[in-house]
């Protein structure tokens, strides 16, 4: 099991990448803590976890709060004696639209639950890890801002590109503390944050190589690798995992 013995801290874990993260996590040995807003839903993937035989407990909470950021380390070492590892997955889209357009609330919301929340957990989970000896922290990012540019996507493209600026310095400050950070970057993914319009997926799957969209899961694993001892000299890259869209214009 990759992650046995490792408790992991999972953002964004109701649904989506979180969701498939937190079966995968636990199928593969993880302690894990599960945080997001729909406490329902967490304790659901949460009950089957534990149904399964895993460990998992969760926190509801927003992470625009600094303070939900300390609960979830709290809880992790509280309930399972420290935190070895982190997937910050909480993310929003927001109002499609371009920059002069732009609501201002739409631009602070984007860029504080995408970036901000970042921020938090880095000031919170770190410290953690410092006294466990070190561990990995992930981000999801967006190949959105990095390698491509979207209309309409000015905030969103901000606040992922410089969650990748923040995992370079992040990780040249802690290696020697034996803390690894990285970004990943998915493609388009069949999330809720998808929406269901049948003809927009078609276009979508269209930017990819691969002509598909991802399964949560494909993200999971790659998740996976990188906060596992496999990924043990990775540190500081924006891995991209978003089936060719990077390099496909066909």
């Amino acid at each position: 099991m990759l992650l046995s013995g490792k408790t992991i801290i999972i953002s964004g874990a109701s649904s989506g990448i979180g969701a498939a993260a937190a079966r995968l996590f636990a199928a593969e040995g993880a302690r894990l803590i599960l945080g997001a807003r729909r406490a329902g839903l967490l304790e659901e993937i949460t009950n089957e976890i534990l149904a399964g035989g895993g460990e998992a407990d969760f926190v509801a909470g927003d992470v625009e709060d600094s303070g939900f950021a300390a609960e979830l380390v709290q809880r992790a070492e509280d309930r399972f004696g420290g935190l070895d590892g982190a997937f910050n997955n909480a993310g929003v889209i927001g109002d499609m639209c371009s920059i002069p357009d732009m609501p201002e609330s739409n631009w602070h919301k984007v860029i504080a639950v995408n970036l901000g929340s970042g921020f938090y957990a880095a000031k919170h989970q770190i410290p953690a890890m410092r006294r466990r000896g070190g561990g990995s922290i992930v981000f999801t990012s967006s190949f959105v801002g990095h390698t491509v540019g979207l209309p309409g996507m000015g905030a969103y493209a901000a606040a992922k590109a410089g969650l990748i600026g923040m995992t370079q310095v992040l990780a040249a400050e802690h290696g020697p503390e034996n803390i690894r950070v990285n970004a990943l970057l998915p493609g388009g993914t069949m999330t809720p944050m998808a929406g269901e319009d049948a003809g927009f997926h078609e276009v979508v799957r269209g930017f990819h190589a691969l002509k598909r969209m991802a399964d949560p899961s494909e993200i999971a694993q790659a998740a996976l690798f990188l906060l596992s001892d496999h990924a043990s000299f990775v540190t500081g890259t924006a891995m991209i995992a978003d089936g060719g869209n990077s390099i496909s214009k066909l």
